[in-house]
């Protein structure tokens, strides 16, 4: 696998606000999926760990993937607004369905569940239900976490995870935990998704 060196952005000019970078919305499930097709999304990047996931990915997002959801991922999609909700009134986070592209780069995508605005900084906000307990945020998580900051230009990502037993919640708030943007971090996904848009565009 080719070794290429981070699109990262310059800085020479401001970057694109991230209000102008929205490229699709999940109200419109239909071209938001589309969308995502198109380009690497926080979901892909989670599970870039080595040339065979890349070689894995491209193929499922040319020909489509078999998983449609499970229990879980059902239990996760009807738990979110009410979590969001908790973050939103603790934390003024405010829920998000916009799909955004990276500033310089329409193929690098996010959609965060949340964020909110401090004078001139997005901070984001990540919902997840687990039935395990955490000692930390999973690694695949991180992955998602910092992709989403790198396309939405954002310092931080508040992580909020409620944890359930036989898909009930254990407690009647969520935990969370804010994570740190890591460039060198970012560096390194930036390096694979572009491998993978790659690897999609040799498979059409």
């Amino acid at each position: 696998m080719t070794i290429a060196q981070p699109t990262l952005p310059l800085w020479d000019e401001p970057p694109a606000s991230h209000r102008d970078r929205i490229v699709a919305d999940q109200t419109d499930r239909i071209g938001w999926l589309k969308a995502r097709a198109r380009g690497v999304t926080a979901t892909d990047v989670a599970r870039l760990t080595s040339e065979r996931a890349v070689k894995t990915l491209a193929l499922e997002k040319l020909l489509g993937s078999r998983f449609g959801g499970n229990a879980y991922t059902e239990h996760g999609r009807l738990r979110e607004p009410a979590i969001g909700r908790w973050a939103g009134s603790v934390y003024g986070m405010r829920s998000s369905s916009a799909l955004f592209h990276a500033d310089g780069n329409r193929d690098h995508l996010a959609t965060p569940d949340g964020l909110r605005e401090i004078d001139d900084r997005v901070e984001l906000c990540e919902i997840k239900t687990t039935s395990h307990s955490w000692r930390g945020i999973p690694r695949n998580y991180l992955r998602q976490v910092w992709w989403q900051q790198y396309v939405l230009g954002a310092e931080r990502t508040l992580v909020v995870w409620e944890r359930h037993e036989e898909f009930v919640p254990v407690s009647s708030e969520p935990e969370c935990r804010w994570v740190d943007r890591d460039d060198a971090e970012i560096g390194r996904l930036i390096i694979l998704a572009d491998d993978l848009l790659r690897a999609m565009r040799r498979e059409r």
